[in-house]
Formats: C-alpha cells, sequence, structure tokens
C-alpha cells in the first residue's frame, strides 16, 4: 500500500511482522524528518506503523509533505514491507 489522503493529510500503514520491527521502521524516519525539519505524526505498535503527514500552518497537504513521503518510502525500502 501506497500514501493515500485523508482528510487534508497524506497517509500511510505499514504492516509489520513484530513490534521490534515497528520500532525500527519508526527509527528510520526520524533522520528524514530532522533533515527536512518536518514531522510525522505517528502511531506504532505491534505489527503495524501508521504516518500522517501535513503541513498544519498551510492547512493541509503542501510539497513538503510529499518530499517527506518520498524520504521516507527511500529510507524504509531496506525494511521490504
Amino acid at each position: 500500500m501506497s500514501w493515500r489522503e485523508e482528510n487534508g493529510t497524506l497517509v500511510r500503514t505499514f504492516k509489520t511482522p513484530d513490534f521490534l520491527t515497528a520500532y525500527n521502521l519508526v527509527s528510520a524516519i526520524v533522520g528524514p524528518a530532522e533533515a527536512l525539519n518536518h514531522h510525522p505524526d505517528l502511531a506504532f505498535g505491534w505489527g503495524y506503523v501508521r504516518i500522517t503527514l501535513t503541513t498544519h500552518d498551510a492547512g493541509g497537504i503542501t510539497e513538503l509533505d510529499h518530499r517527506l513521503a518520498d524520504a521516507i518510502d527511500h529510507a524504509v525500502k531496506p525494511f521490504d514491507l
């Protein structure tokens, strides 16, 4: 599954085999978020990671959200999820 628009946000959910993989996937997202100084809303637990992107100041999705989505896709590619 890839990114989808949902209520003015970009959302992507990953299914993971366990909690440690979910945690490591979230950790992989930190670098790109810090590099762009744009931070996602994250929810994770055993078997899932849900990433939500929006630019609160702009009231919705901007080019920065798309750039971070691309960077996240690249960062999590090694997980093969």
